[in-house]
């Protein structure tokens, strides 16, 4: 399966969540390239629209190759192999400040005059564009189950398959629209898949909660 972009692969996505659209979700986007989909996703289901903040950590010498994640609270995941890769404990908790600063220096920005919307007790569906370790989607995961909400959902158009079954463990229900075999990167499932700059998140946040939701 090939996207056209973002907006199809969300429009894909709702369709599979409709079920949900009654409970009025809180839809959380992994930035930056995800708030577009949420933003789709979260008014076609009548929900509520914010950010969830996490970083991946990066390898040393291949920043591509995530080895960990970091969220908002400063909890981490550490992907199994990450020593393999040359990432002692001095160095990840180096990264882990490092992405831990960017991530504080994001919230200042995409949502000055609010807190973010708090999760508990409520159906809460977690948006990425698409897996490839998993280790940012399960960071975010686990930083939301700490926040008690009725139901966690991760919706992402596409995942290698091993990725999808440690993910499974982190959420009460995984819904992918395809897991294909051959997987390099996310972007070979998307014909067009332009870079999301912080300037568009912040316009596709500006709005108040209770303005992007439509009525239920």
């Amino acid at each position: 399966m090939v996207f056209r972009d973002r907006a199809e692969a969300a429009g894909l996505l709702a369709q599979q969540l409709m079920g949900l659209r009654d409970q009025h979700p809180l839809v959380l986007a992994i930035p930056r390239g995800a708030v577009i989909m949420a933003k789709i996703i979260a008014e076609k289901l009548a929900g509520d629209l914010d950010v969830v903040l996490v970083r991946k950590l990066r390898a040393p010498y291949q920043p591509e190759l995530a080895i960990g994640s970091v969220d908002e609270t400063g909890g981490s995941y550490i992907s199994p192999f990450a020593a393999a890769v040359g990432a002692d404990d001095d160095y990840i908790a180096a990264e882990r400040d490092h992405q831990l600063a960017i991530i504080k220096q994001r919230r200042r920005q995409y949502t000055p005059i609010r807190p973010p919307i708090d999760p508990a007790g409520r159906v809460v569906i977690v948006i990425d564009d698409g897996l490839a370790t998993g280790a940012t989607m399960i960071s975010a995961l686990h930083a939301l189950h700490m926040l008690r909400p009725a139901r966690l959902i991760c919706a992402v158009p596409v995942s290698p398959r091993d990725t999808l079954e440690l993910v499974r463990q982190h959420a009460d229900e995984v819904v992918c629209l395809d897991a294909p075999r051959s997987f390099q990167a996310v972007s070979q499932f998307y014909r067009s898949f332009p870079q999301v700059e912080d300037a568009e998140v912040i316009e596709l946040l500006r709005r108040r909660p209770e303005d992007t939701a439509a009525t239920p």
